[in-house]
């Protein structure tokens, strides 16, 4: 993978593809590049196709110093034009969502449309039903926070999976390389978990977002995903949500194909009604 100094770091991508409207990749917490791999061949032919590992994951620089979202944020937006991708259809799972949403919020400008799977932008749940549902969420990744504080990375990978992304018994079905990647990148979760603001979105910023856009979800997914993406759906002038038959919280490793199919007819109808940013 090829690398390049963004905002101070280095940060290794790949480009895959040589034709077509650009599509960025951003995947989520304790995963990189190749949380994509099984769908980057599909959307290839047609596109050119950016992955990459965001800062303190895999193979990208881990600096020492307390992370933020913020800085995820900025490092899309630069990479984007370092690559002179822009515009670009940019899709974002879990805080990879939740990354794509606040640029989106930040810098319409680089977009040709938005596609967010469950971001876990809780902050923006306000009902008391909403608020009883996340509490839930709380509890088990305090649970996992506490396995990492005591440097305990895989059985907090495991938790995390088994208790918020998967489900029991996901851990021992996840291939070998993929379970040490999380393991890897499990430090820089806990450093996201203590930026204050990773649970926030300026969503009166987001009903300004001029692009189409699409939001799915998973019928496999946790209960308070969807309650997130509902939210988000009434601030985004030009959204369309779609639900997943089958998928849960990381529908590119579960459900490949039909995340392809879901992602590919919404950037075809995109562009046959000519509503992209040119």
């Amino acid at each position: 993978m090829p690398v390049a100094a963004i905002n101070g770091v280095e940060l290794h991508w790949e480009l895959s593809g040589e034709e077509g409207a650009p599509v960025v990749l951003v995947h989520g917490s304790w995963g990189d590049h190749s949380t994509w791999d099984r769908i980057v061949p599909a959307l290839a032919p047609s596109m050119r196709v950016l992955t990459y590992d965001r800062r303190g994951h895999s193979r990208s620089e881990r600096p020492a110093m307390q992370g933020s979202v913020r800085e995820d944020v900025a490092d899309l937006a630069a990479l984007i034009e370092h690559l002179n991708l822009a515009p670009a259809h940019i899709l974002g799972g879990s805080f990879g969502g939740s990354i794509v949403l606040r640029l989106a919020a930040e810098r319409p400008d680089l977009f040709r449309s938005l596609l967010v799977h469950e971001p876990p932008l809780f902050g923006v749940l306000e009902d008391p039903a909403a608020r009883k549902v996340l509490q839930i969420f709380q509890e088990r990744v305090h649970v996992v926070i506490e396995l990492l504080e005591e440097g305990r990375m895989e059985d907090g990978a495991r938790r995390f999976v088994e208790t918020i992304a998967f489900g029991p018994g996901a851990w021992e079905q996840l291939p070998g390389e993929l379970r040490q990647t999380f393991i890897f990148n499990a430090p820089t979760f806990l450093d996201e978990q203590r930026d204050p603001e990773w649970l926030l979105i300026n969503l009166q910023a987001l009903a300004n977002f001029p692009a189409p856009a699409l939001l799915t979800q998973g019928t496999q997914s946790e209960t308070f995903f969807p309650l997130v993406v509902e939210k988000i759906a009434q601030f985004l002038p030009h959204s369309q949500r779609q639900t997943l038959p089958g998928a849960d919280h990381v529908p590119q490793l579960s459900r490949p194909e039909e995340y392809v199919e879901a992602i590919l007819s919404f950037i075809r109808a995109v562009a046959g009604a000519g509503l992209s940013r040119a």
